[in-house]
This record gives structure tokens, sequence and C-alpha cells, in this order.
């Protein structure tokens, strides 16, 4: 999700649900340490409970940005141990650590030692020739003995030769009830399952198999209202979420601030294209944002003009 879960699709998200555990795009731990990127730590206090993701490899750098991290007050770390993407595996982080389950337990371990935040794991089931039946219980046993108590579990491989990181999120066949074996085995992990889930009655169907969370990642982006706005009563026995218009409403005193320290509209409205997919006059809603969010001076204004535009087509 990198490029994608940024701090002002993250605000969205909190805006439609007060439940989900929302996750900041990776965040490499060189960034932070070497290259003073704490900006890229900044977040709401709405955003709550939110987890930061870091990317790295070197256990003492992953610490001091696991420390930076709980600083700035996440609720939670995560290792990225599942990203296939060239830029990943040439900085020795991401799926390639498949390879490596010694080293990524050292890292949860200088991690968790290092700051009072809980340290999680998102992992792919291998990488490449492996065999996941093999390589992801060895896995998951070295992780936990270094404490880690909660692991999210990409139910593909990913091959680090031959795929694009777009073809890795596709092509590989998922193995979803390889990920429920992984729960059996191992009970006292807390196990959520993440890859090709694109409804909340799937979710719950997960859950109600026995697993311990779902992860959603392109579904909640692209079309978020199906996904999020139900997801407290679905999900969590709550109440449902506010309608789409009450979420356009909500967003404009972040868009406003935003803008009023001199961002741009399409940095928030990109985030919100797919609000009202599958509605009637969701064309040209889409088509506003995208054509007039962009422009210099772009305002609030943009949002008025692609509702008004949405209401002339449906109608």
């Amino acid at each position: 999700m990198m490029d994608w879960t940024d701090r002002h699709c993250r605000f969205l998200h909190r805006v439609m649900s007060r439940e989900v555990l929302l996750y900041t795009e990776m965040v490499t731990a060189p960034a932070l340490v070497r290259g003073g990127a704490r900006h890229l730590l900044r977040f709401d206090a709405a955003e709550h409970p939110v987890a930061l993701q870091l990317g790295g490899s070197d256990p003492a750098e992953l610490a001091e940005a696991a420390r930076m991290g709980a600083d700035e007050g996440y609720d939670e770390i995560n290792l990225n141990c599942g990203c296939p993407s060239d830029r990943v595996q040439s900085g020795t982080f991401g799926a390639v650590l498949m390879r490596s389950p010694d080293l990524v337990a050292e890292c949860c371990d200088a991690m968790i030692t290092a700051q009072p935040a809980e340290v999680t794991v998102k992992c792919r089931i291998g990488v490449d020739d492996q065999d996941p039946e093999e390589v992801l219980p060895v896995f998951l046993e070295k992780i936990r003995a270094a404490g880690v108590e909660r692991v999210t579990i990409h139910a593909r491989k990913a091959w680090l030769q031959g795929l694009s990181p777009k073809e890795n999120r596709d092509i590989p066949p998922l193995d979803h009830d390889l990920v429920h074996r992984m729960k059996a085995a191992f009970p006292d992990l807390h196990v959520s399952i993440n890859g090709g889930i694109a409804a909340l009655d799937e979710a719950r169907a997960h859950l109600d198999r026995g697993l311990d969370g779902v992860m959603i990642g392109r579904a909640a982006y692209h079309n978020p209202a199906d996904i999020l706005l139900d997801a407290d009563r679905v999900i969590f026995g709550g109440a449902p979420g506010p309608d789409r218009l009450e979420v356009v409403e909500a967003m404009r005193p972040h868009i406003a601030a935003h803008l009023a320290e001199g961002g741009k509209l399409a940095q928030v409205t990109r985030h919100m294209l797919g609000l009202f997919a599958g509605r009637p006059g969701a064309r040209q809603w889409r088509r506003v944002l995208s054509e007039q969010g962009h422009r210099e001076g772009a305002g609030l204004e943009v949002l008025d003009h692609a509702l008004e535009a949405m209401d002339r087509a449906a109608a």
C-alpha cells in the first residue's frame, strides 16, 4: 500500500470506521534513522488505533526506528516481511526476509526491547521455490520465540524474480487454508489473514472459522464505503458508520486545515475517488475530483462541484 495509505487516506478511513486498525504505508528504517525523514511519521490523533509499518533488516536501525514510532504515539510497530518490490529487495527487507527467519527474529527482539509498543509482523507464506508448509511454521516459531504475539499472513507466495509487484498481488495462488492451519498449529499467536479478501462477509467467514483478524487492503482503498462503513456493525458488533455524504462533510475541516498549511486539494481527494463506487453518478464524482482537484488554488468548492455533478447524473 505504499503511496496509498498516507495520513490523509487514514484520516478518511477513520471517519468511516471507529474500530478498524489502520496501517501506515511502509516507512523504511534507513529513511528515518539515517535520512532524518521524521515527517513520514506524522499522523492525526484521530487516526488511533494506528500501526506504523517499518521496512528494514538491521536490528539496531529497526530498534531506533521503532523507538521513534513509539515516541510519536503509534499503537503498534509492524515489521514488513511481505513486500516484493525490487526496491525493497535491493535493501534486503520485505518479502526477501522470508529466507532469513533468524535475522527477522533478531530484528523483532531488538524492536521489542527498544520501546513499549507492541511489535507485530506481516509476512508471506513463502517466496520463490520455498515450500510454504515447511518454511512458514519455522518462520512463525522463530518470531514467536523472539516475543512476537501477533502476525498477519498474506496467503500468497512472493516471486522475487519474474513477477512485478502488481503481479505478485494477483498471480501466485491464494492458500487461505494454510493460514488457518497455522492458526491451529500456533493457537497462542494472534493470526490475521490477508490477500484476496474483498468483502465483509468474506472477512466474517474467516473470523468464524477461528482466525483472529482480517486485513483488507486494495478493496478497502478502491471501494472504501462497502468495506468500512459497515465494518463496525458486521465485525465489531457496534453501530454502523456514517453515510457517504456525512463522510464528505466530515472531511471538510481536515481538507481546510491541509490547504491552510499550503497543501494541495488533490493530495486528499485522490483518496476519496472511490467513495461513491457503485452508486449513481459515481463516475461524475470521480471525473470532477480528478479534473479539478489538481488545479492551482483548488479548494473545497471542488467537493461541491463533484456532488452537484453526481446529483445531476443520478437524476
